[in-house]
């Protein structure tokens, strides 16, 4: 009798009776394979115990117990920026709560068809959630196309259909300018993050809305691109600096971004809040920490990363059930120093 550890493909494929591709195939969970072979070559690999018990089961069941997460973005880019770590540790701890194993792949633009042709189309994982996509991304497309289980943690202006879980962004940025209009300003600018991305572009349509109900019309040299990086902010709230009329307000699309705009402002020998009032998007734990500390709107980052375990993990249960769902999870407007309203305490306002 052949012992498990020496077994091989071929040794596979020669008791059932196929070829060496078609047993590759099968463990790669191809959909080109009939079932009946299938079934023939599934028997041999759990009689002599090929793969570990539990992956024979899965391989039978069609199931592999891994979710992937799909980041459209370079590791230093993700590394970089604290927002990311925060989400990815929400969904893995809903991961383990349900017995999944949760797989990262962090993909640049011209990584993504191989990783596409060679992972997802092989389904090595049950689920896919994708996270911080760019609109015109083109993976997202092929998910749908293909049918796999999935969710987006952001929004898609043209593919609303998706199951979806993301925060009022418009909204929140609504009220985070409102608040400086509520403290005088009138000249108010804003570093957006990449508007490539929809969170983006929904984050300047609250700040434009808050300037027009507010009678303040909206200047084009006021808002420039910070593509949600410390260095992008840096760079553009130098520029909106050097301004004949200089902005009195900044808000900022990201905490990331505040601080980058902070380090300009410092480096032009000006004074937050004194000289220019700073309000910025996501709370993250390093904005109590910055000098001064920052008036930020709060995001349920954690939340976000377990509602979409929870989304899709249904999905997969019950698939004949499942109807699209976009959550919607709200912001909260969290005052500290750099917006100048003189307090001391961190107060939340509900948005």
């Amino acid at each position: 009798m052949l012992m498990s550890t020496s077994l091989t493909i071929e040794q596979i494929a020669e008791i059932a009776n196929v070829s060496r591709s078609t047993v590759s195939r099968v463990l790669n969970n191809h959909p080109s394979v009939r079932q009946q072979v299938r079934d023939r070559v599934l028997q041999v690999i759990q009689k002599y115990n090929y793969t570990p018990q539990a992956a024979a089961r899965s391989l039978a069941s069609s199931r592999t117990d891994v979710i992937g997460l799909l980041i459209p973005r370079s590791a230093a880019f993700i590394f970089d920026d604290p927002f990311f770590p925060n989400i990815i540790q929400g969904i893995s701890e809903a991961c383990l709560t349900y017995g999944y194993f949760l797989m990262l792949s962090m993909l640049t633009a011209d990584m993504e068809q191989s990783f596409y042709n060679r992972i997802l189309r092989g389904r090595h994982f049950d689920g896919v959630i994708m996270l911080s996509s760019d609109i015109d991304d083109p993976l997202l497309p092929l998910l749908i196309k293909d049918r796999v289980p999935l969710v987006l943690i952001g929004s898609h202006p043209y593919f609303q259909d998706v199951n979806s879980v993301d925060v009022a962004n418009r909204e929140g940025a609504y009220h985070a300018v409102k608040h400086l209009v509520a403290l005088g300003h009138q000249r108010i600018a804003t570093v957006t993050g990449s508007l490539q991305m929809s969170a983006a572009q929904d984050r300047l349509n609250g700040y434009k809305q808050a300037l027009l109900e507010s009678n303040i019309g909206i200047a084009p040299n006021l808002i420039v691109e910070g593509h949600f990086t410390q260095e992008g902010a840096y760079h553009a709230t130098r520029e909106l600096l050097t301004l004949a009329n200089s902005p009195t307000a900044l808000f900022t699309a990201s905490d990331t971004m505040a601080i980058g705009a902070l380090h300009a402002i410092h480096e032009a020998q000006l004074k937050v809040p004194d000289d220019i009032a700073l309000v910025s998007f996501d709370d993250l734990p390093s904005s109590l920490y910055t000098t001064p500390p920052l008036t930020t709107m709060h995001q349920p980052i954690a939340e976000m990363g377990t509602s979409a375990v929870d989304i899709l993990i249904k999905n997969l249960k019950h698939p004949a059930d499942h109807t699209p769902q976009a959550v919607r999870l709200p912001t909260s407007l969290v005052i500290r120093d750099s917006c100048g309203a003189n307090t001391h305490k961190t107060i939340y306002e509900r948005s």
